[in-house]
């Protein structure tokens, strides 16, 4: 499978204005067999970090199963060393990173993708304990020969992807942050340029950004000092103004890109625990939550250098706990306290159709056009359309086994991963590869 530049740099060599056929019988056939398999290939991407490449939980791969077989896709391989965690993996080339606890000690790991094995384990300190499920929950961010990662604790830590410890710095020892509820942080950080984006909360400001390569803090947002959340942040630009957007303990905010500038709040959709994502479109940011709370769009305008947020909508259509939403062709998808699986038009906020009878509470992603549904009860997973028309299957099956390890509170909350032509499901210390490729 190639990648998606590899794939068209070959087309644009094909078709390209100024390339001439070369001549003769052998030659044309040649040519005739690269064109088909140009036009069959299956277009695969990484997934380097935190909900995909651009954080929306949408995989741009292409080429994909569009419906399986009675007992699912082919399962490639199990990897049963992942530990005690919800750390969803990264996939870049041939490498999957992911986090977990053995023993008392949180690690990264590095896992072949072709054949499953631990290429290396690097250890980032003792793992913290939590009622509700032990182990780290932040996604490894790869950039280059370099990891970025955030343990329970506060560590944020960077690694080469040999496994090699560069630098860390301690959100909440050394940048004083404060995080909202049980102070266990779970965001996964951001890469823009030469930053480390992160919001370690509390009174020296919300969000923070490092020189990834050096770990110097460059700045912190003074005029925003409200606590951090569970969420991770998102990068947007709205009339030239880039800017990072982020759930705070008191709603959504967001800050200049440049210097930490404060630029607009709202408190859509408040509540004591936020990990959704905010979704960014049409000059909008989407936020939501559960608790009751729901969720909200503020479009946004930029006026030289300030944002003006206007609140569109705010209601209780969409509440999802923590197992994300993904916007599709305008319409919004995840599952919502109680009312099931839902699809919502991102515009308007109005409820087009809701489920709850095929599958219970779970995770997503999008791949080629279809949702994948991830059941945090047994670890079954759904293939349907996304499509406001409703509810439409086209596979499913339930990972083979579940975790033995103690669960506590807590359920299969790691969302599925599409990279490579592959789904990558993950129930604690359990991991499985599955071939989705056509």
């Amino acid at each position: 499978m190639l990648s998606r530049n590899a794939t068209e740099s070959l087309r644009d060599l094909a078709s390209s204005s100024g390339a001439t056929r070369p001549p003769g019988r052998v030659a044309n056939i040649c040519w005739l067999l690269l064109t088909i398999f140009l036009s069959a290939v299956a277009v695969a991407d990484d997934w380097p970090q935190y909900r995909g490449p651009d954080r929306s939980g949408v995989s741009r791969e292409k080429g994909l199963l569009k419906s399986w077989p009675a007992k699912g896709p082919k399962l490639l391989w199990t990897f049963c060393d992942a530990g005690l965690g919800f750390s969803p993996p990264s996939v870049v080339g041939k490498r999957l990173y992911t986090m977990g606890t053995r023993g008392k000690k949180d690690f990264l790991y590095a896992i072949d993708t072709d054949s499953g094995q631990e290429l290396w384990a690097t250890e980032l300190g003792r793992s913290r304990d939590a009622d509700w499920g032990d182990g780290p929950c932040a996604t490894p961010t790869v950039d280059g020969d370099r990891l970025y990662t955030l343990t329970t604790f506060g560590d944020l830590h960077c690694v080469e992807t040999s496994g090699r410890k560069v630098w860390n710095v301690h959100l909440k020892n050394e940048l004083k942050g404060k995080i909202i509820h049980d102070g266990r942080f779970t965001e996964s950080p951001l890469i823009d340029g030469d930053r480390v984006i992160c919001t370690p909360g509390g009174n020296e400001g919300t969000f923070a950004a490092l020189d990834k390569r050096t770990e110097k803090l460059l700045w912190r947002s003074s005029e925003l000092k409200e606590e951090a959340t569970s969420s991770s942040a998102i990068r947007i630009e709205v009339d030239g103004i880039a800017q990072y957007v982020a759930l705070t303990g008191k709603g959504v905010a967001a800050v200049a890109a440049g210097d930490g500038r404060f630029l607009w709040k709202s408190d859509i959709p408040a509540a004591w625990i936020m990990v959704a994502t905010p979704i960014f479109a049409e000059r909008s940011v989407f936020v939501t939550t559960g608790y009751g709370r729901g969720c909200g769009l503020v479009q946004l305008r930029g006026r030289e250098d300030k944002v003006e947020a206007r609140e569109v909508y705010r209601n209780k259509v969409m509440k999802n706990h923590h197992g994300g939403v993904v916007l599709v062709n305008g319409h919004l998808y995840g599952h919502s306290d109680p009312n099931g699986w839902v699809c919502q038009e991102f515009a308007t906020g109005k409820q087009v159709w809701s489920d709850k009878d095929r599958l219970g509470k779970g995770s997503l992603t999008c791949a080629d056009g279809l949702l994948y549904c991830y059941s945090e009860r047994d670890g079954t997973l759904v293939l349907i359309d996304a499509s406001p028309v409703g509810w439409n299957e086209r596979g499913r099956f339930t990972i083979p086994e579940q975790t033995k390890l103690p669960r506590k509170q807590g359920q299969i909350w790691t969302p599925p991963v599409v990279a490579d032509g592959k789904l990558f499901l993950r129930d604690q210390d359990l991991l499985f590869c599955y071939d989705i490729r056509q």
